[in-house]
């Protein structure tokens, strides 16, 4: 990709110029803020990082036919290597980002939009929260629901002294350690890079792709070789996260439907045709064009998946469960310090403890917030920050807590009566244990193995155009061939970690997926730092600041003059008592980011605007009167289209070759 591909041109600018006339750019406190489609920015395919990237994943494919165990050995080592020396820098980074999202949602910065100061959400709040549990988390609360809650009661962790495993005391804390991992810290991983990016893409007009992010830091930073570098590390990290999920689901769903028909071992020739149909129909899916198979999808599944939960909690123990609902908040309050500050300094006990999960989930969130966050910033567009932060932060998190305590005290409950919920040795097979032991088992199973299967196509499909998308210069629409060719290799990655090695292998990717995850840490960081800039000096925010001095200024003057009675009003008053004193509005670095991108005539924030802003925190419904939205929503969870913007008529880039 040149250099001059992926900057806005300049047509209206330089037809103006020509005509002799004078471009004004508007009041940087006006600024409305642009969408990408509303620019000429290009998206031609990466070749330089999509190359590399299928080399490597070719390579790791060709390794775990090789040498699986091999790639087992190397894993461990690494990961031992990385829990030792970063784990700090994980812990560390887990805590910044919880904070640096409570302080962009609930500060000043709250009101600003994702996207232009008149655009509207796309989803109801229902489908909205709903599709971010098929961004392939929908697999992992199932999984771990009821395994990891009873993998702390049985062996509680190092942060938890003086309580036996496989006690009553032991089952508090081991919610709280699950809280934990899947909590708001979670959610915040998430949340900063999606809400970057929606803020980049919609709002700054740049193309939607990590690298871009790093724009008020490094001009030009995509096609910088740094910016190839970080696109390339989010393919990687995004395939290794993935298949990891993948992976996961396609055991369990060995698992359930053995527990269904009833039938024996199935050996890996049923995991190679399970994954095969399932690649077909996710490769399908993102293909197809059509717009809202994901919606509906995710929209059913919560459906199935809350009902199960639901059942568990009415036959399951009820006031077991109950009982632990307030007191696993209540423990994880408590158990924060403890659980937060345990380091490899503590011993070997407490870095293998961090190694198989602290650490370990901390790296699987950083290496799936490229292909989560890029969802969800498609999916967020015309929200609040405010908004944005407390229903990708705060609502999962009340709905994975809930679904944890349901899942985690029934098993807890069924094992303190003498139960064996891992009897067949496996821990794929927990779900189906616990629901096999409560009414209505067989029926409870095949629901739990259809949820599976749709978290599993749903999170396939998303995971293809996300990184075709990346492999593209983050083009809305990417190609078809490029999305089937990361569907193939996801799916083919998969089958190599399974049929060569089963477990063992699949624990080696986990490991190296940790290993891969540390140097995008360092991008993570560069996102908060990157995001931050730009936020300072948003239109909002400069209008908040002159709104201050205004007032400021307005007291101090009316009671000089009036005394107790006076009103507000604007008027003119001298350069050095004017609400923007001391403030640079004539900056070119304020307002070229907007007047360069624009290819049409510039808008400005009316008051309507501004009324939509007094209430940052309400949570909105869908608008009815959107534009054409090329590069979020539905329209950008299909492949292959070429969709103009209202603004860009005739300057689309021309099909690849390769789709001819």
């Amino acid at each position: 990709m040149d250099e001059q591909s992926s900057k806005p041109n300049q047509p209206v600018k330089r037809a103006l110029k020509q005509a002799g006339e004078v471009v004004n750019p508007p009041h940087p406190g006006l600024i409305p803020g642009i969408g990408v489609e509303q620019t000429s920015v290009k998206f031609p395919t990466n070749f330089a990082v999509l190359i590399a990237a299928v080399v490597v994943t070719v390579a790791v494919i060709v390794w775990a036919f090789v040498a699986p165990e091999n790639l087992s050995e190397v894993g461990g080592a690494s990961l031992a290597w990385v829990t030792t020396n970063f784990g700090w820098l994980f812990g560390g980074l887990a805590i910044a980002i919880f904070l640096f999202m409570l302080v962009v949602g609930y500060s000043r910065t709250g009101g600003i939009r994702l996207g232009a100061d008149k655009e509207e959400p796309e989803f109801s709040t229902r489908s909205w929260i709903s599709m971010l549990f098929a961004a392939g988390l929908g697999i992992g609360l199932l999984f771990y629901g009821p395994l990891e809650p009873l993998t702390y009661f049985l062996e509680p962790a190092p942060s938890t002294t003086g309580i036996a495993g496989g006690t009553q005391e032991a089952a508090l804390p081991a919610l709280a350690q699950t809280i934990l991992h899947w909590g708001p810290i979670a959610w915040s991983f998430y949340a900063l890079v999606g809400g970057a990016i929606a803020y980049s893409a919609y709002r700054r007009g740049r193309a939607p792709l990590i690298s871009a992010l790093f724009e008020p830091v490094f001009p030009g930073s995509s096609n910088r070789i740094m910016g190839k570098l970080i696109d390339f590390f989010a393919i990687i990290v995004t395939l290794f996260g993935t298949a990891v999920s993948l992976g996961i689901g396609a055991m369990q769903i060995q698992s359930g439907f053995t527990f269904v028909t009833g039938i024996g071992d199935l050996g890996n020739m049923f995991l190679i045709g399970a994954i095969s149909v399932l690649a077909a129909c996710f490769i399908a899916s993102a293909v197809s064009g059509v717009k809202r198979g994901i919606r509906v999808l995710s929209n059913i599944n919560m459906t199935l998946t809350g009902a199960l939960a639901v059942f568990i909690f009415i036959v399951g123990p009820t006031v077991f469960i109950l009982n632990f609902m307030p007191a696993s908040l209540v423990q994880f309050v408590q158990q924060l310090g403890p659980m937060l500050s345990l380091n490899a300094n503590d011993g070997q006990i407490a870095t293998d403890f961090l190694g198989a999960w602290t650490t370990y989930y901390w790296a699987w969130w950083v290496s799936w917030t490229p292909f989560v966050g890029m969802f969800i910033a498609k999916i967020s567009r015309g929200r609040t920050l405010r908004e944005f932060v407390t229903t990708i932060v705060l609502v999962p998190s009340a709905i994975v807590v809930g679904w944890f305590v349901v899942y985690g005290s029934t098993a807890i409950w069924m094992t303190l009566q003498g139960e064996d919920l891992q009897s067949g040795g496996t821990s794929e097979e927990v779900l189906f244990q616990l629901l096999q032991r409560l009414p209505l088992g067989l029926i409870t199973s095949a629901i739990a193995l259809i949820a599976i299967l749709v978290f599993f196509v749903t999170a396939a499909d998303s995971a293809s155009i996300v990184m075709a998308s990346m492999s593209q210069s983050g083009r809305p629409e990417p190609s078809k061939w490029v999305t089937i060719l990361w569907g193939l290799l996801l799916a083919i990655i998969a089958i190599a970690l399974l049929v060569a090695g089963g477990q063992a292998t699949l624990s080696g990717l986990q490991q190296l997926m940790v290993v891969s995850a540390l140097p995008f840490a360092f991008v993570v960081i560069g996102v908060m730092i990157s995001w931050a800039k730009d936020l300072a000096t948003d239109p909002f925010i400069i209008r908040a600041r002159y709104a201050k001095a205004a007032i400021a200024q307005g007291v101090r003057k009316g009671i000089d003059e009036h005394g107790d009675d006076f009103v507000f009003g604007a008027s003119l008053v001298p350069e050095d008592e004017g609400a923007g004193a001391g403030f640079d509005s004539d900056d070119p670095a304020l307002t070229d980011w907007y007047t360069d991108a624009r290819t049409g005539p510039g808008d400005r924030v009316t008051s309507e605007d501004v009324r939509r802003t007094l209430e940052p925190g309400r949570i909105q419904p869908p608008g009815k009167n959107l534009f054409d939205r090329a590069a979020s929503g539905e329209a950008s969870m299909t492949v292959g289209e070429r969709v103009e913007g209202p603004l860009d008529k005739g300057d689309t880039e021309a099909p690849d070759p390769a789709e001819k």
